[in-house]
């Protein structure tokens, strides 16, 4: 049954009718907070909830849960039984610039608004929107709130940098800060692309010692051909370029929309896939860890942690000397990405009479390779996980391999056939990007911080039928590209619950493919398709379907999947501990992440992920976590009971 607790308020839902000309809704928004800051400085919890509509959804990161949490309807009320008290929250004050009457479809109206707050240990923000009600009222159907610092304990940036003179001995100073000589760090981090180096920075500014440890070496990056470039310079995607990627040093405004695009096998600690990444973006991330100074072993490799009885863990770094050291660190970080998913390769009757070559995308290199060979590519989506929670064992593709090795086997002249085994959801960047991220990440948009919290809070309950429209409204935008796909026999779908690729992402990682071109190459069949059957069984000269067809191969790629996310940590950590870890990505019963950026329930391990937007934003809520344990000031999470 639709209810208010899981549709969008829409105006005939609330019965209802607005008129934006009518509106003042500033001053709807003034006098709301009012009644709203004075219910939480009295900690009246009744007045709170009389301020929300029915079905609201309140999300919380780390500011009043040291969690990731969200709460709809009735469980708001037990939410501020529980910690309004203890957290204390006061002196909220509103925002006056960002305060916007919002019409995201004719059916639909809000007004968003921002505010800062206080608690007991810690500076917040805040983001709502208000509904309107059938008695002429306006009630909260979102509440955001996020822990933005820590008092006491501010990021050393600006007047709070060190500001004592040198005298010619940086270069010294800054081998030994790298050297770790005299004493270990607090934190190691395996991995030094986005991920560990946003979050190192992080600390740095709040005076926490960090080593990152990174197996590449700079010289080392393994650049391979030319391919073409996917998404522009302030969307939001894996391991692509996004808007402003770093927290403390912007990109120049004369940075390309469309970042120039390698391959290569770099930056996210572990050679974990061919990952599409910029030459370009490598030397960026190079001189970011350079200009802040951050401390990265590189040409060295995380072999073996644990956990002793005193709650400290044993890391043994080696170097590509055969060197090797014991470090002695109260958090582990891993910075490593989605999953290793080498050698492990889906299993066929007849694999061992193939006569070709069999690879997993993770050991493609590039097409020339396979230059007047026969090639299969089994895969159709995009790069995916094992998922453990309702859907135990199911993997998607490998867009970052299936398409784009497709594409890049073509344009060099290699015989390639993509095998699709299951329906895609595809959108393509041009017409995606522009509905998706209207009005926030764009040119003319908010500044970047102020679009990540207003991007975060939306819940993703919410954002799930927002999607659902979006998706449509892009369909119809990509019409002719879809069609052209469909009367070439591609299957397609509108993503994850019909909700475009963002479900997907959240839940899977992976059962889409954001189009920069490779689409057309297969509705024009110059990519060959091949979806009309199961594989049966390899034959020593292809493979052979279940229903009775052959398909010739010198070359089969399986691009399937890249694993489970914790495959990282148990390669370093062993089966006994890994076991004991969380689910890491996917969608919790209240459709917040698994795993990373929060507890993994073992004292001291976290997972650090995601594209250049989510390690922007969530590597401070990492880095606040682990300084508030180190100054002893964080008390016990408000977790899923």
């Amino acid at each position: 049954m639709t209810t208010a607790a899981n549709t969008l308020p829409t105006l005939d839902r609330l019965g209802v009718t607005v008129t934006d000309s009518d509106l003042d809704h500033k001053k709807i928004v003034a006098e709301w907070f009012s009644l709203f800051g004075s219910a939480v400085e009295k900690g009246n919890v009744d007045n709170i909830t009389a301020l929300f509509a029915d079905g609201a959804l309140w999300r919380d990161i780390l500011s009043l849960t040291w969690d990731f949490r969200t709460f709809q309807g009735s469980a708001i009320q037990q939410f501020l039984v529980d910690r309004l008290a203890e957290v204390q929250m006061s002196n909220l004050k509103l925002k006056d610039e960002y305060q916007r009457l919002l019409r995201p479809y004719p059916d639909i109206v809000w007004i968003e608004a921002m505010f800062t707050f206080e608690t007991r240990i810690g500076l917040g923000s805040g983001v709502f929107r208000l509904i309107p009600q059938k008695e002429g009222a306006w009630k909260a159907h979102c509440m955001f709130t996020n822990l933005e610092d820590l008092k006491g304990f501010p990021e050393k940036l600006g007047p709070l940098r060190d500001h004592a003179p040198n005298h010619g001995k940086w270069d010294s100073d800054r081998q030994r800060s790298v050297a770790f000589e005299e004493k270990d760090p607090t934190v190691l981090i395996v991995g030094g692309g986005q991920s560990g180096l946003e979050l190192a920075s992080r600390l740095k500014c709040l005076d926490v010692s960090t080593l990152v440890v990174e197996k590449k070496s700079p010289s080392r990056r393994q650049l391979e051909e030319q391919i073409r470039s996917s998404v522009p310079a302030r969307s939001c995607l894996y391991i692509s370029f996004d808007y402003d990627p770093t927290h403390l040093a912007n990109i120049s405004s004369t940075w390309p929309v469309y970042t120039p695009a390698k391959k290569a096998r770099i930056l996210d600690g572990y050679e974990i896939s061919n990952l599409i990444i910029s030459s370009k973006l490598a030397n960026w991330l190079e001189y970011y860890a350079e200009a802040l100074e951050v401390p990265v072993w590189t040409s060295s490799e995380v072999t073996a942690a644990s956990l002793d009885p005193s709650g400290m863990w044993k890391v043994t770094v080696s170097n590509s000397q055969g060197a090797s050291r014991i470090f002695t660190v109260k958090h582990l970080v891993f910075a490593t990405g989605f999953g290793s998913y080498r050698g492990k390769l889906p299993t066929y009757p007849g694999m061992d009479e193939f006569k070709g070559q069999i690879l997993h995308s993770s050991q493609h290199k590039k097409a020339t390779d396979h230059a007047g060979k026969k090639v299969v590519v089994i895969g159709a989506c995009t790069s995916g996980i094992y998922n453990h929670s309702s859907r135990v064992g199911i993997l998607t593709d490998d867009h970052e391999t299936a398409h784009d090795i497709c594409a890049d086997y073509y344009e060099h002249g290699v015989d390639v056939t993509m095998f699709q085994r299951s329906s895609t959801y595809i959108m393509t960047t041009r017409n995606g990007f522009r509905i998706l991220f209207k009005d926030l990440y764009e040119e003319d948009g908010p500044p970047v911080d102020v679009a990540d919290r207003i991007n975060a809070s939306y819940p993703i309950r919410l954002t799930e039928f927002l999607a659902q429209r979006r998706t449509l409204e892009i369909a119809e935008a990509d019409k002719e590209l879809l069609d052209a796909l469909r009367n070439r026999g591609f299957r397609l779908n509108l993503g994850f619950k019909d909700a475009g690729f963002s479900l997907a992402v959240w839940e899977n990682a992976g059962g889409y493919y954001l189009d920069v071109g490779t689409s057309k190459l297969i509705a024009d069949g110059k990519i060959k398709l091949k979806n009309d059957s199961l594989i049966q069984r390899f034959t020593p000269t292809g493979l052979k379907f279940e229903n009775g067809s052959e398909l010739p191969a010198d070359v089969i790629v399986f691009a399937t999947g890249v694993g489970d996310v914790r495959d990282n940590i148990r390669k370093v950590c062993g089966d006994t501990l890994t076991d004991k870890c969380k689910v890491i990505w996917g969608l919790d019963e209240e459709g917040e992440i698994n795993g990373c950026w929060r507890d993994l329930g073992i004292p001291g391990l976290w997972y650090m992920m995601g594209n250049l937007a989510y390690c922007r934003f969530h590597s401070k809520h990492v880095a606040l976590q682990i300084k508030a344990m180190e100054e002893g000031i964080f008390s016990k999470r408000y977790s899923l009971k």
